[in-house]
């Protein structure tokens, strides 16, 4: 078992160190993909949780040695991949984006400014154990930002059975949605939760849909259904984990509605 904030403090310095005044952080790629339908995409090395269902765990859980960027660079190479494929969305995905938070809030200024809509793909942790961020994160209302925080499992037992992290950062994950929604973003439309569904019965979901409900009832009807999906070294994981996926697919069996 790990802790996922002393992991967070423990990753930052190696994939997110500071350069003066710059906060700097390490990417692993740049990319032009089909979700959200089509979205320019940087991909971040480091994240503080161990998802055995996780489908960057090659490349994003130990630092490369790979170049570390500064926000401007990311940023250049961004639009650059937007310009090309004429998307009007970015993300940052791979990793945990909220590890170097700093560097994360500058791209997100930048390329808002652009008008360009950000999508923040954060499991939610650092978000819900630092007021701050939460804050930070919700002054860009109205400005072009979606915040996706995905839940790993249906319950605190699920989340250490898919994650080996302790039973409370579940909740975590939960206050970060009360908090951004607290703080003035748009339940629904610009912070929203994703939940694994690959290990949950529909009791679970029942469940965890009226937990949300208390929270705001938008949150229920805007959750992203999230499935495993059997790329080869996801199956390498899972197998080496002994996990058993209730509902998976494979990379092209994928349904449209969950692109």
């Amino acid at each position: 078992m790990y802790d996922p904030l002393k992991l967070a403090k423990l990753i930052e310095p190696l994939v997110a160190p500071r350069a003066q005044s710059i906060q700097l952080r390490e990417y692993y790629r740049f990319r032009a993909d089909r979700w959200y339908g089509g979205i320019a995409t940087g991909d971040v090395v480091g994240c503080n949780l161990r998802c055995g269902f996780c489908w960057s765990w090659k490349y994003s859980w130990k630092t490369k040695g790979r170049a570390l960027l500064s926000p401007d660079d990311a940023v250049e190479r961004i639009v650059r991949i937007a310009k090309k494929h004429r998307f009007s969305q970015a993300r940052l995905s791979g990793g945990e984006p909220t590890i170097g938070f700093n560097h994360l809030v500058s791209v997100i200024e930048d390329l808002t400014s652009r008008g360009i809509h950000f999508v923040l793909e954060t499991n939610g942790i650092l978000v819900g154990a630092f007021e701050e961020y939460a804050e930070k994160l919700a002054s860009f209302h109205g400005a072009g930002i979606e915040v996706r925080v995905s839940l790993k499992g249906t319950t605190p037992e699920e989340f250490y059975k898919l994650t080996r992290a302790p039973k409370e950062y579940w909740r975590v994950q939960l206050s970060a949605l009360e908090k951004l929604v607290r703080y003035g973003l748009e339940p629904g439309e610009e912070v929203y939760p994703a939940i694994m569904l690959s290990f949950s019965d529909e009791k679970s979901f029942t469940r965890i849909k009226r937990i949300l409900a208390s929270i705001d009832y938008k949150l229920v009807e805007s959750i992203d259904k999230e499935y495993v999906i059997m790329y080869p070294h996801v199956e390498e994981l899972i197998r080496m984990l002994n996990l058993h996926p209730r509902i998976s697919f494979k990379p092209h069996e994928v349904p449209r509605d969950m692109i």
